[in-house]
């Protein structure tokens, strides 16, 4: 019996439903197929169709052929959906043509812009496989996190890639959003913003970030992290704050090397009683690259509270001891400070004694006149002789015969 086309498609249709129902996929194409060559199908109807083909060779694992028949679909005028990209996208990843399967996710990107999370993870592996890390970056930072500001994974990708990309001011950003989010809860995802402020010459805003993850627990309080604390306050230069750090420190370790930084910070505040305490138990407690520096320090301090005798002490026990060598400079300051004192004392004795000398001029013609003498005639002589004794141009009177 002779069919007419539309009998022919008909049938073949039917065969190609009933083959895909056994299971025996290749005689569904061959009717698929025929149907195509014979031209009995025509605009969407034969769309569709490549469709169908594709589906089948998928089903039977043949991605190479589902791949040439989706493309004879999109070539016939298909508009894929967002799950048909999806396949599209899933093919050529299993093909190993990672290139085009971006491609047809940037495809459904312009289509519908708003993807779900399955999407959005699928195109970050992709950009990730074909090293798009630009492009992934502009991605995140313009779409995703936008969307999903709360999810952390995100966050961690784009600082991933500005860390692999060296670019250590995106990554600041970036870590230090996370943080103020509250992403960063474990001790070394909050040392990396620290280390961060402290590279990005920060150091108050490190200490601050230091100290109250410290006093909130989520970072150890051990000597080291006390030490690395004290450190950033000083750097940023606020000692104050600094101090009790480094008295928590010392504490902590009880060493010889804490407490002379303790007493070097104290004495740098002029807090002179608490620096030597400080630096005395240093010395006590020993394990000092230079002890000697430390007695020096304690002679100064002495030698500025105008303790002469304890600061050459100091200075003396200094030029025995490693790093001492300043204490001889300052022995030898402390003579000629004494020199110098000295010499200006006599000079002020001098000086007296010519003014008690002319008062004495004085009193002599006023007793060759017969006039009055002054009121501090009175005594002269005495004044004169105790000037000259002092000066050593006369020796004392012996006085033992008198008291005899």
């Amino acid at each position: 019996t002779n069919l007419n086309c539309y009998e022919v498609g008909a049938v073949t249709s039917l065969s190609a439903a009933a083959n895909v129902q056994l299971k025996n996929y290749g005689a569904a194409v061959q009717d698929l197929e025929s149907l195509i060559s014979l031209g009995v199908l025509k605009g969407e109807a034969k769309t569709k169709t490549y469709y169908q083909i594709a589906q089948i060779y998928l089903q039977e694992n043949n991605l190479r052929k589902a791949a040439d028949y989706m493309q004879k679909w999109l070539a016939d005028g298909a508009k894929p959906t967002k799950q048909q990209y999806m396949q599209l996208a899933t093919l050529y990843n299993q093909l190993g043509d990672n290139n085009q399967a971006v491609k047809y996710l940037e495809d459904l990107l312009r289509v519908y812009p708003n993807p779900d999370k399955q999407t959005i993870d699928f195109i970050v592996y992709l950009y990730n496989q074909t090293g798009q890390k630009a492009k992934l970056a502009n991605f995140l930072s313009n779409t995703v996190i936008p969307r999903f500001p709360q999810d952390k994974k995100y966050w961690e990708v784009m600082a991933s890639l500005y860390y692999e990309a060296e670019d250590d001011g995106k990554a600041f950003a970036v870590t230090k959003a996370m943080y103020l989010a509250g992403f960063l809860q474990k001790e070394n995802e909050i040392m990396r913003v620290v280390n961060f402020y402290n590279t990005f010459n920060a150091p108050y805003e490190a200490a601050k970030v230091l100290e109250k993850e410290m006093n909130a627990k989520r970072i150890n309080e051990t000597p080291e992290k006390l030490e690395t604390l004290a450190n950033l306050y000083q750097v940023a230069r606020e000692y104050d704050k600094a101090i009790p750090v480094i008295q928590k420190f010392a504490r902590a370790t009880d060493s010889g090397k804490a407490y002379e930084r303790l007493g070097r910070s104290l004495f740098e505040l002029k807090e002179y009683d608490e620096a030597e305490e400080a630096l005395r138990k240093a010395l006590q407690r020993g394990g000092m690259k230079e002890p000697g520096f430390a007695w020096i320090l304690i002679g100064q301090m002495n030698h500025e509270q105008n303790d002469r005798a304890a600061a050459r002490e100091a200075f003396r026990k200094a030029t025995k001891l490693k790093g001492g060598r300043g204490g001889s400079g300052w022995l030898a300051f402390m003579d000629s400070e004494d020199n110098t004192a000295k010499a200006l004392a006599q000079f002020g004795d001098r000086v007296k004694l010519d003014e008690e000398r002319n008062v004495k001029k004085i009193c002599n013609q006023a007793k060759v006149l017969g006039g009055e003498q002054p009121e501090n005639c009175a005594g002269v002589d005495d004044r004169i002789l105790a000037l000259e004794i002092k000066l050593g141009e006369k020796e004392a009177p012996n006085t033992e015969g008198e008291d005899a």
